[in-house]
C-alpha cells in the first residue's frame, strides 16, 4: 500500500481522523507509526496497519507538519478577486483516495457567489462523488465549506451533495485524464 514516495511519520498528540473509505470518525493516538501516502491541499492520507485515514490540515502539526495559512483578498477585493480564490480554494480539497483536485475531477458541478451586503458573500456549491456511495462524501463537503468559509469576505458556504447527472470519467479535466491514465 504504501511505496517510496511514502513518507514515514509518528502522531505526537492524539489526533482525529476519517478511515476512508468507511468515512468514520477515529482518534489516532499519540506515538501511532504510519507512511503519508497523499499531502494535498493541507490535509494528510496516511497509512496505518493495512488502513488509510484522512488527517485535516488543521491537524498538521500532530504529524510535524505546518499548518496552511489561511487565504487573504487584497484590500478593496472586487467580486473577481473573490470568485478567484473560490476557484483557488476549491483547487485544495482532494479525493483522499485519487491524488487530483476535485475540480479537476469534475465534481463541482455549480459554484456562485451570492452578494449579501456590500461587504459579504455567500458561496453555494453543488458537487458530486465518484462514486455514491462513498462515505468521504460528508467528510468532502465538510473540507469544501471550511476552506471556502475562511475566505476574508465570504459569510457562509452552502455546498450540496447532488448526484444528477451521475459522475462520468469524462467530466474530468484533460490534465486529469492523462494523470490517471483514464482516455476514452
Amino acid at each position: 500500500m504504501y511505496g517510496r514516495n511514502s513518507e514515514p511519520v509518528q502522531l505526537y498528540r492524539d489526533c482525529p481522523a476519517v478511515l476512508i473509505p468507511s468515512g468514520d470518525e477515529v482518534i489516532l493516538r499519540r506515538g501511532t507509526n504510519g507512511f503519508i501516502t497523499q499531502a494535498l491541499g493541507g490535509s494528510f492520507t496516511i497509512y496505518v496497519d493495512g488502513s488509510l485515514f484522512r488527517i485535516d490540515g488543521t491537524n498538521a502539526d500532530a504529524i510535524g507538519k505546518e499548518v496552511i495559512p489561511a487565504p487573504e483578498l487584497p484590500p478593496g477585493a472586487s467580486r473577481d478577486d473573490v470568485e478567484r480564490l473560490v476557484q483557488k480554494q476549491l483547487r485544495t480539497c482532494y479525493d483522499p483516495e485519487i491524488p487530483i483536485n476535485i475540480v479537476d475531477l469534475g465534481l463541482v458541478y455549480r459554484c456562485d457567489l451570492v452578494k449579501l451586503d456590500d461587504a459579504q458573500w455567500r458561496v453555494e456549491v453543488d458537487m458530486t462523488l465518484t462514486a455514491p456511495g462513498c462515505g468521504m462524501g460528508e467528510i468532502l463537503v465538510h473540507d469544501v465549506k471550511g476552506k471556502l468559509e475562511i475566505i476574508p469576505t465570504v459569510k457562509r458556504a452552502a455546498v450540496e451533495l447532488v448526484f444528477d447527472p451521475p459522475w462520468r470519467q469524462d467530466m474530468m479535466s484533460e490534465a486529469a485524464r492523462l494523470q490517471t491514465g483514464m482516455y476514452y
